[in-house]
């Protein structure tokens, strides 16, 4: 692993234990990735690298949280409502991967410190805890019915 990545997985481990959480019970060795909840939201914290055509490697901060399963009803209403949302939801994105929606954040590490990647896991934290809740609440199925929303 770079010296780049062990230092933001060192500011990642810093951010959980000021956090209370406990690095035995929130990172996954085999993965390098750090795992845990925030009310209803599940959080995954980790850097990926991406090869450029250069032959160089850039790194970035990734920052996921699954919301909820796409409803198979209204899906057009369902994508508009999203990227509306994705216009007014600053420092998230809402992403799409197989049948689910993800709140994620993402962040080349060059330049950033600890303050800025504290500030970039605890949004989309709330972000995520927030929003699960509300798209379940405006897309909930009833009886097999096409979802409710308002």
């Amino acid at each position: 692993m770079n010296e780049l990545v062990a230092n933001v997985n060192v500011m990642i481990e810093r951010y959980v234990l000021s956090v209370g959480l406990e690095k035995a019970k929130c990172y996954d060795s085999l993965k390098n990735s750090w795992n845990w909840r925030i009310g209803s939201a599940s959080i995954q914290v980790f850097v990926q690298s991406v090869p450029l055509s250069s032959g160089t490697i850039r790194y970035y901060l990734r920052i996921f949280s699954p919301l909820m399963e796409i409803p198979t009803t209204n899906e057009a209403y369902f994508y508009r409502y999203l990227l509306e949302l994705n216009d007014s939801k600053l420092g998230v994105k809402l992403s799409v991967l197989g049948n689910w929606v993800y709140a994620t954040y993402e962040r080349d590490v060059v330049g950033m410190d600890y303050d800025e990647l504290s500030t970039c896991i605890a949004d989309l934290e709330w972000w995520a805890d927030t929003l699960d809740d509300q798209l379940k609440e405006k897309f909930t199925v009833v009886s097999g019915e096409r979802p409710i929303h308002s």
